[in-house]
């Protein structure tokens, strides 16, 4: 059974691509988003709290892919690793809340199901590099 707070991952992800690809209002697309999901009150917010924090920070979440990730042009990018990048960088960097290897383990996870044969080879690198910015 998928864990409620992977499906609230899953949800935010799909909202921020959506959000990302379409230029569509992030209240629009997550309200019809979570009219499809039956999240409880507590995933509900948690999806609410990725969302609104990456796009809060997306540009120095932005920042962070360049760096480390520079042979890959963040507009060039697949708008899936992209999303799914921001996310877990949000979640590692910025959030504080989930542990690193989860975070990442998460990404990967969600890079299987939403990316390409070789995103979840790409999502992994990228945050690796990028969880030694965490202090251990």
């Amino acid at each position: 059974m998928i864990g409620s707070r992977h499906q609230a991952r899953a949800l935010a992800l799909q909202a921020l691509y959506e959000i990302n690809y379409t230029g569509h209002k992030a209240e629009k697309v997550t309200g019809h988003l979570l009219a499809e999901k039956a999240l409880d009150k507590e995933y509900t917010n948690f999806a609410h709290d990725l969302i609104s924090g990456v796009l809060q920070h997306q540009a120095e979440i932005n920042e962070k892919i360049r760096n480390f990730a520079p042979a890959w042009p963040l507009e060039q990018m697949a708008a899936i690793d992209r999303s799914i990048l921001r996310l877990a960088i949000f979640e590692i960097l910025i959030d504080n809340k989930t542990p690193v290897k989860v975070a990442i383990n998460e990404a990967i996870e969600l890079a299987k199901a939403f990316g390409s044969n070789s995103s979840p080879k790409f999502i992994n690198g990228v945050l690796g590099s990028i969880s030694t910015l965490v202090s251990k």
